[in-house]
């Protein structure tokens, strides 16, 4: 969740201005054209020259045929207001003549009741207009969007720049540009990086909810045995495993002894300022401090890299194995034919752990196309930016660079990016259970009392959040939403 590997960066970024409006710098290399009624050089469609441009006093071109353009406006009221939008009635007789002005002054009156409406509308309106490869309206439509959109405003306004932004680099077939401009332009120093990373762990129980139940399955599973292997396929900061580390300390009859083994990532290098030896160090002297016989095993290999020979399992050790919001960044059948998904689950259930523990967000964007795509991404990050707005306040001044670094990169990806380039490629629970089960695997039941700790977490956030036990997995939403699902597997 929240980490991508690194990549370098291109022709495309953006700043924000005084205003906290985003102002866009675009690439060169757009593969796609389209006339603009109002092109300025900060538009991605800058100098793009349409099949049939008009040069006068009106502006650029709308359409050779006036009755396609008044077909337009009808499927465009159709489409973006509704069928109750009784104040955008046209008699289409008499509103028009043969001038282009007339033409660009109803497309412009049009655009502007439209920008009226709820902000959210506006968004998906622009998504469906390009998923209908009606590029003009889209173009149109976003130059309307960067009036309403801000990185300092209301949830929906922040969520909005940060999605535009996408929708932006999917129409100029940019995504990989701008996720890698997201990555790296500006780059935080690796300490501030860190401390939006820890922000976001405060204000926000996701993390915590995730690491608490897995944590509550691994000491369940483990509650008898001497000797521990943990693997941890992305360990992070390593501060899943302070709690843990603790709560074997207190085990009646003593400690077992503990192996951890940490893969690493390049985002999480580069927050902890260097490699995995910083995790290593850092457990290994709380470890000695509550008298936890303790060993580090670190492996700086990409994920989809891992072969078992990494990971040194060794016999008479009970195995734990915890996939915490990694498993979505693997590319699957639909990305893939070495499919990393599912032989990774394959290679750890030959391992024979005694449990696997899953943490992943809930919302549906893997194989999905573009437009239900967006809007599952919209509704999911729409609840997230709403439950920081009440724990972080609105005046917070490391606000915008929290979910600029925290968060943006995953939406734009989700919506910019195809193919390989898309990593963020989340599953809802229902599919991470079928590719569990052809793995080999059965659920491992939760204890009871992961639920009431965590609810006791709750109760220090808002009572928006709600907890829910369904099926054998536990479930964290905001209000409505479901956003992070928790299950353990043996």
């Amino acid at each position: 969740m929240y980490k991508q590997p690194r990549q370098e960066i291109e022709a495309y970024s953006f700043e924000h201005n005084s205003a906290g409006k985003l102002m866009y710098l675009p690439v060169n290399n757009s593969r796609k054209r389209f006339c603009t009624l109002e092109p300025s050089p900060d538009s991605p469609a800058y100098n793009a020259v349409s099949t049939a441009t008009y040069e006068d006093t009106c502006g650029s071109c709308v359409t050779d045929d006036l009755n396609e353009f008044k077909h337009k406006i009808r499927e465009i009221e159709t489409v973006m207001m509704g069928p109750d939008s009784l104040d955008l009635v046209v008699d289409y007789t008499d509103s028009f003549d043969s001038t282009a002005c007339q033409e660009i002054n109803s497309w412009r009156s049009t655009l502007e009741a439209i920008s009226r409406r709820d902000l959210r509308a506006d968004l998906v309106s622009c998504a469906k207009a390009m998923s209908e490869n009606d590029l003009m309206m889209a173009h149109s439509m976003m130059e309307k969007l960067r009036q309403m959109v801000s990185v300092s405003g209301e949830p929906i306004q922040r969520l909005g720049a940060y999605l535009l932004e996408g929708l932006v680099a999917q129409l100029a077939s940019s995504g990989s540009s701008i996720y890698k401009a997201l990555n790296k332009c500006p780059e935080p120093a690796s300490t501030e990086l860190l401390s939006y990373m820890h922000i976001l762990y405060e204000v926000c129980p996701y993390f915590k909810f995730g690491y608490m139940s897995a944590n509550g399955a691994i000491a369940e599973a483990m509650k008898e045995e001497n000797r521990v292997h943990i693997i941890d396929f992305q360990i992070g900061q390593g501060s899943q495993w302070v709690t843990l580390i603790q709560a074997f300390a207190a085990r009646p009859g003593g400690p077992p002894r503990i192996r951890i083994t940490g893969i690493d990532d390049m985002t999480s290098a580069y927050a902890r300022g260097g490699g995995l030896s910083i995790v290593g160090n850092r457990l290994a002297k709380l470890a000695k401090k509550f008298n936890v016989p303790f060993e580090f095993n670190s492996v700086s290999v990409s994920v989809s890299e891992v072969k078992p020979k990494n990971l040194g399992v060794r016999p008479g050790e009970a195995l734990a194995v915890n996939f915490a919001f990694v498993l979505h960044h693997m590319p699957d059948e639909s990305v893939s034919t070495e499919n990393h998904r599912d032989r990774l689950l394959r290679m750890v259930k030959s391992l024979s752990p005694k449990v696997v523990t899953l943490v992943e967000q809930e919302s549906n964007t893997n194989t999905a196309a573009f437009f239900p795509r967006f809007m599952e991404t919209m509704n999911y990050y729409a609840a997230m930016f709403e439950s920081i707005d009440v724990t972080l306040p609105r005046d917070h001044k490391q606000r915008i660079n929290v979910e600029q670094h925290c968060l943006a990169r995953d939406v734009v990806n989700i919506i910019a990016c195809e193919g390989a380039d898309r990593v963020e490629r989340h599953e809802l629970l229902g599919k991470w259970r079928s590719r569990f089960g052809m793995a080999g695997f059965t659920p491992y039941p939760l204890s009871p009392l992961v639920n009431s700790t965590i609810k006791s977490l709750l109760r220090n956030y808002s009572d928006k959040y709600r907890l829910e036990e369904r099926d054998g997995a536990l479930y964290l939403g905001w209000m409505h939403r479901d956003l992070v699902a928790s299950c353990a597997w043996k």
